[in-house]
C-alpha cells in the first residue's frame, strides 16, 4: 500500500533546541517558502499549515506557499468557530482554484479554552463539536453548489450560495483530529480522514476501531492518518543522541510550568499526550522507537519516532498495518529534517521511490564515485 507522507509548515517559528531561544528561527515568509519548496521537490504528498493564536494566519500562509509549489497538497487548518461557513466556503473555493485543486482542509474545534476566549469563543468542549458539525454541514453543501437554508444553535443562513465552485468535486477533502467521544462522533459523521497524534500502536488501534464503528453507523467509511515528529539518523545511536540534544536545554522548572499550563486545557488529546510521559524525563520511550520528549514543552503532537531508517520504516508499517494510510510528520529544524527524512526513509517506503525520482533526486556528478572516476587532483601529475 502506498503511503501519503505530509510535512509540517512551522508558522509559529522553528528551532534546533526546544526551550533555547538563541537556537530559534523566527517566522519569516522566505523561510516558509524554502520549506514548502523543499517539500514540493522532495516527493512529499502535502504539507500541514496549522492554526493558533501563536501562528500566522493559515489561509494567507497557504496562499503564499501555493505560489511557490506545484504538486503538494495544502492541508490548511480551519478553526470553525472563528468564521462563518459562507465566508470559509468562498476562501476554500478560491484557494482550490488558485492551487489547481491542491487544497485539503483540517477542521480544528479547539482544545484550549483560554486561547479560544481570547478570540471571542466561549463554548464548552462538547458544544465546540456541535458548532463544528453545523458549520461543516453548511460548508459542504455550499461547495457542492447547493442553496442552503439552515437554522441551528450556532449558525443560521438563508438562501446562502457559493458562486465560484472549487476545482475538486464534490469539495476538498476534510481532515480532523480529536480524541474525545464528541470528537469521534464528529469524525464518524463528517470527515474523510481522521488524524490521531502518535500514540503507541495499541492505543491507535483502539481509536481507529472506535471511529470506524461510528462512521459505519452513518453508512460511511473514513481513512486514517497519524501526526507525529521524526528524528532519523543513519544509525540508531545517532538518532537517540539527537533526541537527547533536542531537549538538552530544558530545565525541570520549565517543564513543570508548561505541563501545568496544558493541564488547564479541556483537550482529551492533550491529556493523553501528557499521560505518556507524566512530565518526567526518565520515561520518554513509550513504545519501541516512540519518544514523548517533544511533548514535555510542546502542545499538540508530542511524540516522535526515533531511530535509523530501517527502524522508522518498520514503525510506520506497524501503523499502516492498523489501517493508517497517511502520515503528517515534522522535525526540528523543519527545513533540514525534511531533506533528511526524504533521503533516508523514502527509499524504504512503498510508492515513494518513484516520487523521489520525480522530486529531482539524481545520481551521477562529481560526488557519485560509484559511476564516475574521481577527477584528478589539481596537484596530481598530468
Amino acid at each position: 500500500m502506498s503511503l501519503a507522507i505530509f510535512w509540517f509548515l512551522p508558522t509559529s517559528g522553528d528551532t534546533r533546541y526546544l526551550g533555547k531561544s538563541s537556537a530559534s528561527r523566527p517566522v519569516s515568509i522566505d523561510y516558509l517558502r524554502q520549506i514548502a519548496s523543499a517539500v514540493d521537490s522532495l516527493g512529499y504528498d502535502g504539507i500541514l499549515i496549522p492554526t493558533g493564536s501563536g501562528c500566522l494566519d493559515p489561509w494567507v500562509a497557504a496562499a503564499t506557499v501555493a505560489a511557490c509549489t506545484r504538486r503538494i497538497k495544502l492541508l490548511v487548518a480551519l478553526r470553525t468557530a472563528l468564521t462563518k461557513p459562507t465566508a470559509a466556503a468562498r476562501q476554500a473555493a478560491t484557494l482550490d482554484m488558485a492551487s489547481q485543486g491542491r487544497l485539503l482542509v483540517n477542521v480544528v474545534a479547539g482544545g484550549d479554552p483560554a486561547e479560544l476566549e481570547a478570540d471571542g469563543v466561549f463554548l464548552d468542549h462538547d458544544e465546540r463539536y456541535a458548532e463544528a458539525a453545523e458549520f461543516i454541514g453548511i460548508w459542504r453543501a455550499l461547495l457542492q453548489g447547493e442553496t442552503v437554508n439552515f437554522e441551528g444553535r450556532h449558525h443560521h443562513v438563508k438562501d446562502a450560495r457559493n458562486f465560484f465552485p472549487p476545482v475538486q468535486k464534490p469539495y476538498p477533502g476534510i481532515y480532523f483530529g480529536g480524541s474525545s467521544h464528541a470528537a469521534h462522533d464528529f469524525a464518524g459523521e463528517h470527515v474523510n480522514c481522521y488524524l490521531t497524534w502518535g500514540e503507541p500502536p495499541a492505543a491507535v488501534a483502539e481509536k481507529i476501531a472506535d471511529v470506524r464503528q461510528r462512521a459505519a453507523a452513518h453508512g460511511r467509511t473514513v481513512r486514517f492518518g497519524v501526526r507525529l515528529h521524526v528524528i532519523v539518523r543513519e544509525t540508531s545511536e545517532e538518532a537517540w543522541a539527537a533526541a537527547d540534544a533536542l531537549i538538552s536545554h530544558l530545565d525541570d522548572d520549565t517543564i513543570a510550568r508548561v505541563q501545568a499550563r496544558y493541564a488547564q486545557m479541556d483537550s482529551e488529546g492533550q491529556r493523553r499526550m501528557a499521560a505518556l510521559h507524566g512530565g518526567r524525563r526518565d520515561r520518554l520511550e513509550v513504545a519501541p522507537n516512540l519518544w514523548a520528549g517533544v511533548g514535555l514543552v510542546r502542545g499538540g503532537a508530542g511524540t516522535a519516532l526515533v531511530g535509523n531508517p530501517q527502524e522508522i520504516a518498520a514503525r510506520l508499517k506497524e501503523y499502516a498495518d492498523l489501517g493508517v494510510d497517511s502520515f503528517v510528520l515534522s522535525g526540528y529544524p523543519h527545513l533540514e529534517e525534511a531533506y533528511r527524512f526524504a533521503e533516508l526513509v523514502f527509499p524504504l517506503l512503498p510508492g515513494k521511490q518513484s516520487s523521489a525520482d520525480e522530486g529531482q533526486v539524481f545520481t551521477g556528478g562529481p560526488f557519485d564515485l560509484s559511476t564516475h572516476q574521481s577527477p584528478a587532483s589539481p596537484r596530481s601529475p598530468q
